[in-house]
């Protein structure tokens, strides 16, 4: 990594640029609408922001956002009661890849998770993203379940 990275919260304006992260690859292309933002996202935001078992962060090298990511913490009967990590909405703005990004905002989540007291960390990824499947196992995921979904506009 070249320059530091620092984390912080998302703030409201940080959401277009958080949007634009998450359409910036072929996947989130299909699915997210950069520009003139729907209200759904102001909306999603404000839950995020308001909920405590949610945490949106951005990842900030210099004065600009160089990554993204959400934490949600999932209480359960299983694993003795113990609470669960989700990481979600991961994206490293493309022209920082491959610089320690990514890794450094996995790695802060799980201190994150870890200081919570959570039984584990998980995380989905899609099969179409070979190269994200092969960093998560890299820094030490383990594909130990198979995650399916169920899409509700579809059915």
């Amino acid at each position: 990594m070249h320059r530091e990275v620092t984390f912080r919260a998302a703030t409201r304006d940080d959401v277009p640029e958080i949007v634009r992260l998450l359409a910036d690859d072929p996947l989130g292309a299909t699915r997210e609408t950069p520009g003139d933002l729907p209200d759904a996202y102001w909306k999603a935001f404000d839950a995020i922001e308001h909920d405590p078992n949610n945490t949106l962060i951005v990842a900030v090298i210099g004065d600009a956002i160089a990554g993204t990511l959400q934490l949600t913490y999932i209480p359960g009967l299983t694993y003795t009661g113990g609470e669960r990590a989700q990481i979600e909405g991961v994206r490293v703005a493309s022209e920082q890849r491959g610089h320690g990004v990514g890794q450094a905002m996995i790695g802060w989540a799980i201190d994150q998770a870890r200081a919570r007291g959570c039984r584990v960390v998980q995380l989905t990824t899609d099969r179409q993203r070979p190269d994200s499947i092969r960093f998560y196992q890299k820094i030490g995921f383990r594909p130990s379940h198979m995650g399916m979904k169920f899409h509700l506009k579809d059915a």
